[in-house]
């Protein structure tokens, strides 16, 4: 009689993914590793930040030497005039890129290995958002920079100056999230490009950057007067150059959080659907 000796086998651990439910601040210290990681493809391309930092400084010469004594009458004073508006356009159209990004990513499979990932699952589109902060930053410095050396003064205080900087930062934030709504819902990074200059274009261009509103016909003023991007200008001015502050800013914070609250979620739906 033979007997068969029954044994049985250990539990093996299954290996998480990427849609193991995350631990107490998981997501937060996972999206600041893949933050790192945008900031070392910065580092190995530094082309990137062409955008950023070259792209303010000829803006700055062609409106100041080309358009600022017929505007103003002084170069130096349109400078002053212009110079916020030239930090507030510069920033909103670096928040395409991360639309490129992402779109680029997704088409290469990269998010497809972040799923296998012991990582949450929404930490590689966090992090995408937060890289972007680098070259905010980078472009703030290389204009306040350029804007010094042809004659930009601050005329408020440091802590103003700071403040215009980061209320700029927290508008970009929240166009950055439809920047990634339009990349994770379109099919290649060429139409993102498209779609998001279609829309910046009378944002930035239909407000009072450029020009005061009491030059512009009565039909386009009703736009401008509702026109975020305007608010945002007017609170940078004020901040940055002397003049009303509260009422801009404060447009600015309900715009911004508006924004973030309807294309936030929206965003990170088409990112769930593509990943």
């Amino acid at each position: 009689m033979t007997s068969t000796l029954m044994t049985e086998a250990p539990d093996v651990p299954t290996a998480p993914t990427s849609d193991t439910p995350a631990k107490p601040f998981a997501l937060i210290r996972h999206s600041l590793v893949l933050a790192g990681r945008s900031i070392t493809k910065i580092k190995r391309t530094p082309e990137q930040l062409v955008d950023v930092t070259i792209q303010p400084i000829i803006f700055t010469v062609l409106f100041v030497y080309l358009f600022g004594g017929a505007i103003s009458g002084s170069q130096h004073a349109y400078l002053q005039f212009v110079l916020p508006a030239i930090l507030v356009q510069t920033i909103m159209f670096a928040t395409l890129a991360i639309g490129v990004n992402l779109n680029t990513d997704m088409s290469k499979g990269v998010f497809d290995r972040f799923r296998s990932l012991p990582i949450p699952r929404a930490a590689p589109l966090v992090g995408a958002v937060l890289g972007d902060v680098v070259r905010f930053v980078t472009s703030m410095v290389v204009l306040f920079a350029f804007g010094y050396a042809i004659g930009f003064r601050v005329e408020t205080n440091l802590f103003q100056a700071l403040a215009a900087c980061l209320l700029v930062l927290f508008f970009a934030f929240s166009l950055t999230w439809i920047a990634v709504f339009i990349g994770t819902a379109v099919r290649n990074s060429g139409t993102v490009q498209g779609i998001g200059f279609l829309l910046m274009f009378p944002l930035t261009f239909g407000s009072n950057m450029f020009v005061p509103v009491d030059t512009m016909p009565g039909w386009l003023q009703a736009w401008v007067k509702i026109n975020p991007v305007t608010h945002l200008t007017e609170a940078c001015r004020g901040l940055l150059t002397g003049g009303a502050v509260a009422t801009p800013v404060l447009q600015t914070l309900v715009a911004g959080l508006v924004i973030t609250a309807i294309f936030a979620p929206l965003a990170v739906r088409t990112y769930r659907s593509r990943t």
